[in-house]
C-alpha cells in the first residue's frame, strides 16, 4: 500500500518549458524592436551559444550532477553556499552577456552593449512568466488528503526556491521539499531517492515517484526500488527505462491509483 507520493517540480507541476519559451519570446521580441531580425532565429542562436558556453566551463560536471540546465543559468543568481555555487555565481554575468551577444553576432549584429541589455531582460521576463499546469492544484488537493507528499527536485536551491516563491500556493501541499543542490547529488542518483524516502519515514515500496523525465525521475526511482509514474505529455516512446505506470496528464494519477486499489 502506498503511503506517500514524491513529485518532481519542473515540467511535472510547474510548466517550466513554457516559462522559458515565453521569456525567450518576450526578450527576442524586444530585440526585434531595435533590429530587423527574426525573434525565433535569435532564440535558436542564443540557445545554441548558451549550451556551448555552459558545457565549456569547468563547473559543467557539477551542474550536470545537480541537474541545472543552461537556460536556468541565464536567470539564476546562484546565491547558494558552497564552492561550486560560488563559481557559478561568478561566471553567471559573463555567461549571460556572451550568450546573448554571440547570438546577436550570429545574425550579423555586433552590439555587445545591447547583448548585455538583453541578458538583463531575460531574467525579468522569466520571473514574469511563471506557469502551472491547469490540473496541478486539483491533483495536489486530492493527493494531499490521502498521502504524504514530498517534492523532489533537481537544481540550485536558490533558483528552485525562487520558482516556488513565484507560485507560493505550491509549498503548502508538501510535508518535505528535497532539492538536489542542498543534498549534494541529483536525480537519478539513488542516494537522493533514499534520502527522500528516509525523510518520509517509510520504505521504498510504500512510496510512488511521479515525474516527466525518464532519465532522472524515472530512472532514479527504478534503481531505488520505487514504483514510478511517467507523465508522458508528448506521447514519446520509452527507451530502456521502464516506468511502472504511464499517464499523459497529471489528472490521470487519481484514476490510476483507484484502479490499483491504492485509494
Amino acid at each position: 500500500m502506498k503511503k506517500a507520493i514524491m513529485f518532481d517540480l519542473d515540467d511535472t507541476l510547474l510548466w517550466d518549458e513554457k516559462s522559458v519559451k515565453t521569456a525567450f519570446r518576450k526578450t527576442c521580441n524586444a530585440a526585434r524592436e531595435k533590429y530587423d531580425i527574426n525573434p525565433a532565429e535569435l532564440e535558436e542562436r542564443v540557445r545554441e551559444q548558451a549550451r556551448s558556453l555552459y558545457a565549456a566551463y569547468d563547473t559543467f560536471p557539477f551542474t550536470k550532477m545537480i541537474g541545472i540546465n543552461p537556460f536556468e543559468g541565464l536567470w539564476a543568481d546562484f546565491s547558494d553556499e558552497g564552492k561550486e555555487f560560488q563559481k557559478l555565481k561568478a561566471l553567471a554575468p559573463a555567461y549571460r552577456r556572451q550568450s546573448w551577444t554571440r547570438g546577436l553576432s550570429e545574425l550579423g549584429i555586433a552590439d555587445p552593449e545591447f547583448g548585455a541589455e538583453l541578458a538583463e531582460t531575460f531574467p525579468v521576463m522569466r520571473k514574469n512568466s511563471a506557469f502551472v499546469y491547469d490540473d496541478t492544484f486539483s491533483v495536489l488537493d486530492q493527493m494531499g488528503k490521502k498521502y504524504k507528499l514530498l517534492l523532489l527536485t533537481n537544481g540550485s536551491p536558490s533558483l528552485q526556491q525562487t520558482k516556488l516563491d513565484l507560485t507560493p500556493e505550491l509549498k503548502q501541499y508538501f510535508n518535505h521539499i528535497v532539492i538536489s543542490g542542498s543534498f549534494g547529488k541529483g536525480k537519478p542518483d539513488t542516494s537522493i531517492f533514499e534520502y527522500a524516502v528516509g525523510r518520509l519515514g517509510l520504505e521504498s515500496n510504500e512510496v510512488l515517484m511521479v515525474g516527466d523525465n525518464l532519465r532522472t525521475d524515472i530512472l532514479g526511482a527504478v534503481r531505488s526500488g520505487i514504483d514510478s509514474v511517467w507523465i508522458n505529455r508528448r506521447e514519446m516512446k520509452a527507451d530502456d527505462v521502464k516506468p511502472a505506470y504511464e499517464i499523459e496528464r497529471l489528472e490521470e494519477l487519481l484514476p490510476l491509483l483507484e484502479s490499483l486499489g491504492e485509494t
